[in-house]
C-alpha cells in the first residue's frame, strides 16, 4: 500500500508534537518523511488553526496540543482533537495536550 498514508501529514505532525512537546522541526520533518520547509508550513497551519500553540523555551519552540478542538471534518464535530489522539499515540504521550484555551 505504497503511495498514501492513511493519516494526513498534518495528522502525523500533530502527533509528533504530541509525543515530544519540545521536537525540533527538522526531526518532525524527517519523522513525517517531508521537508523542513513543508513541516514549518504544517506547523504554521495547526498554530493558526488554533490546534497547537508554540511559545519559546530557550532557543527551541515547545508545542502545547489545543485538546479541546474539534477535528476539521464536518462528520467528526463529536469527536476533540485530544481524543483522537489519545487513540493514535497511547494514554502516555501527550503530555502537553491541554483542554483549556492557550492563557
Amino acid at each position: 500500500m505504497e503511495g498514501w498514508s492513511f493519516l494526513t501529514n498534518h495528522a502525523r505532525v500533530l502527533l509528533c508534537m504530541a509525543h515530544d512537546p519540545g521536537v525540533r522541526l527538522r526531526d518532525i520533518a524527517a519523522s513525517v518523511g517531508i521537508t523542513e520547509r513543508s513541516a514549518y508550513g504544517i506547523v504554521t497551519d495547526l498554530a493558526a488553526a488554533g490546534y497547537a500553540v508554540k511559545q519559546k523555551h530557550g532557543r527551541r519552540n515547545r508545542y502545547q496540543i489545543q485538546a479541546h478542538m474539534p477535528l476539521p471534518e464536518l462528520a467528526s464535530r463529536q469527536l476533540a482533537i485530544g481524543e483522537v489522539l489519545a487513540l493514535l499515540a497511547g494514554a502516555g504521550a501527550g503530555s502537553e495536550l491541554t483542554g483549556g484555551k492557550p492563557a
